[in-house]
């Protein structure tokens, strides 16, 4: 049997928009460098009241009117987020009060890029056993907050924002590649690779927030393979066709990340969903993000193929397959 049915996405951005001129002017870069090195042009930052919480409330509520339902209706909140209002409680826990939809289920994830798909097959699990019977899913990140803004090689890369999709739980009937839901998910990680992609600090080693550091060739390197590796390892258990998918929405972080992955599974360059331009890297965010920017400006239709694929920091990645 097919997964959750995806019934609507929303999304919300910052007020701010910080074009790469800008950043020039505060480190020392250009907007040649940054473009050619990763496809971004500009960037949202959040300001003076504008928190993860607030970005996901905003999200969580236009995913809602876009599926047509009523927060009172949401039993499970599961919010993907490495950069929390507050190190408890849960900041899914404020998006719930916000909506008004207090006594079911609401908790973080924690898997950085990746934790929107960590996210969306843990509702999906959670709605096959009957635990609720809608859920939102929500990817939300203020990473402008943990950026060291000296650090051309990292605080260039990085953007504010939140995307959400509401799910509803399976009702059995058609399953296979043809039948709308979630067809499969797959998800890794190895914890090996921590220093390449980490964040210098936290509450229980240095009782500070700590600034992202990476060393960006070996996370490209390891980005490409890794994503291929899980991309195939969903198609083959699905016995879906790369030429079958209609549409590759991928974590947004580097647009020769994107188009290295597209290449090696030989899926062309126009069904692969591409953001990073105006958002840059939002990390949880970037994919349900991505989502909406499509469905809303009519690229995804509702019966096609979309293929979700992530990788972040530690390592994590993830891809699902679903039939919209």
């Amino acid at each position: 049997m097919n997964g959750s049915r995806l019934l609507g996405t929303g999304s919300a951005l910052p007020a701010k928009v910080v074009t790469n001129a800008e950043l020039a002017e505060r480190v020392e870069t250009s907007d040649e460098w940054i473009v050619e090195r990763t496809g971004i042009r500009q960037r949202y930052i959040a300001g003076e009241g504008e928190t993860t919480a607030t970005l996901a409330t905003a999200a969580a509520r236009a995913a809602l009117a876009d599926a047509g339902v009523d927060a009172s209706s949401i039993g499970l909140i599961v919010l993907a987020t490495a950069t929390p209002d507050n190190t408890f409680p849960a900041t899914a826990t404020k998006v719930q009060a916000a909506l008004g939809c207090n006594g079911g289920i609401a908790f973080d994830v924690a898997a950085v890029c990746s934790g929107f798909l960590y996210a969306l097959a843990t509702a999906d699990s959670l709605l096959r056993t009957g635990m609720a019977k809608r859920a939102l899913v929500i990817g939300a990140e203020t990473f402008s907050r943990i950026l060291d803004w000296e650090d051309r090689t990292t605080c260039v890369l990085f953007g504010d924002g939140a995307g959400a999709v509401v799910l509803e739980a399976p009702s059995g009937g058609d399953s296979g590649k043809d039948a709308p839901g979630i067809i499969a998910s797959r998800l890794h990680a190895d914890g090996a690779c921590h220093d390449l992609l980490y964040v210098d600090g936290g509450p229980s080693t240095t009782q500070t927030v700590g600034h992202v550091r990476m060393r960006g060739p070996e996370v490209f390197r390891h980005a490409v393979v890794n994503l291929s590796s899980v991309l195939r390892e969903v198609l083959e258990e699905t016995g879906v066709t790369a030429d079958e998918i209609d549409w590759v929405v991928p974590h947004q972080a580097n647009a020769r990340i994107l188009d290295a992955t597209a290449r090696k599974l030989g899926i062309a360059a126009e069904k692969v969903i591409v953001t990073v331009d105006r958002h840059a890297n939002t990390s949880a965010a970037s994919v349900p993000l991505a989502l909406d920017v499509a469905r809303k400006d009519g690229r995804i239709k509702p019966g096609d193929l979309v293929m979700l694929e992530a990788m972040g920091g530690g390592f994590t990645w993830g891809a699902s397959l679903i039939r919209l």
